[in-house]
């Protein structure tokens, strides 16, 4: 993304996307009605950490959870837990899962696991899918929503029809549910009905919840006890991570109620979308907060029609347009953000997108 356009998106008065810009604000607000005598957290152990464990793996249905200063750390150390047990270095997951595009190879540098991949990369896979797996797998993950196919999700009959034959092989089941929350609305489901078909799990508290870092960790106690020698391990066992738990406890308190409101966002923008020749969105119709806009045009043309509305509306519709093969995308996740725009700004911005693109 060009310095320039990211400037103007930066500038821009709104924005689709997200909750606001990341600055110091977002811990500061976290800070405001803290105590500034509670104690810190000292390598783990203390109430400022602890109470808020116990909390999550509450809120999740499991019996602990440990905090862990990020899902790469939290994942890698699940899937090592469960390869263990088995005896069995081989893992299941998508093709786009963050493990295997966005991780330097870490699941096989620092563990040495090997994956097998499920499906194809711009779908769901199906239990045809897992079915197809060779050989013994120790661990099944699954990401809800899959962000790099635009927050698609299975249905959830398929989902629990998927567990049920993983843990019918003897695999364990692993939840990339860093937006656990944002799928809750579609499934009609808490977290804990969708966290107990799974033997861990993984929510992170700076995307939907977008707080500064940090991430929870759930399990049985073994699991959770086993996790946090393998947090030390890994170097995660920071002499403090007070910052990021308030902020984390903060940030999902102002957010975790508001995501059906995000995805009635998602589904208003992209109904706008696909209205415009030449453009559609992936899903066509959202399940989460979150979608994936395809342009039929190069990068240069969209960013230059962007521009355009923001000069004319103050809307920065989408900040980073990437390259495909037919012409360019873009992701949009949606939280507050969007919910501070009129309703009349909003459409002005798509009448001077779709006067760019016809």
């Amino acid at each position: 993304m060009p310095d320039d356009y990211a400037e103007i998106c930066r500038s821009a008065r709104y924005k689709f996307a997200g909750h606001g810009d990341r600055n110091f604000g977002v811990l500061l607000e976290a800070f405001a009605d803290a105590d500034p005598a509670t104690s810190a957290d000292y390598y783990g152990v203390g109430p400022a950490i602890n109470d808020f464990e116990t909390q999550m793996a509450a809120l999740l249905g499991k019996p602990a959870a440990v905090f862990m200063p990020s899902g790469v750390m939290a994942q890698q150390i699940a899937l090592r837990i469960w390869c263990d047990e088995a005896g069995v270095p081989q893992v299941a997951y998508h093709p786009t899962c963050h493990m295997e595009i966005h991780e330097e190879d870490a699941l096989r540098q620092l563990h040495h696991l090997e994956p097998v991949l499920l499906g194809d990369a711009d779908r769901v896979f199906t239990l045809d899918d897992l079915k197809a797996v060779p050989g013994p797998t120790a661990c099944l993950l699954i990401e809800l929503p899959q962000r790099e196919i635009g927050g698609q999700l299975p249905a959830w009959d398929d989902l629990v029809a998927i567990v049920e034959y993983a843990r019918g092989q003897g695999m364990r089941t692993h939840l990339d549910g860093a937006r656990l929350f944002e799928t809750l609305p579609y499934y009609g489901k808490t977290a804990a009905e969708v966290g107990a078909l799974f033997d861990s799990v993984y929510v992170s508290f700076y995307k939907g919840f977008g707080s500064i870092a940090g991430a929870i960790l759930a399990g049985d106690d073994d699991f959770v006890a086993q996790a946090k020698v393998w947090k030390r391990r890994h170097g995660g066992d920071l002499i403090s991570l007070y910052p990021y738990v308030v902020a984390a406890k903060h940030h999902m308190a102002k957010h975790i109620d508001e995501m059906g409101r995000y995805w009635r966002y998602a589904q208003q923008v992209a109904g706008h979308f696909n209205e415009i020749p030449g453009v559609h969105t992936v899903p066509e119709a959202p399940v989460c907060n979150m979608f994936h806009v395809h342009f039929d045009y190069s990068v240069d043309k969209i960013q230059d029609a962007l521009t355009q509305v923001i000069k004319e509306t103050g809307v920065s519709i989408a900040a980073g347009i990437r390259g495909t093969d037919t012409g360019c995308m873009a992701e949009i996740s949606f939280g507050d953000s969007f919910g501070l725009i009129p309703e009349s700004v909003i459409i002005a911005a798509f009448e001077v997108l779709r006067s760019q693109l016809s």
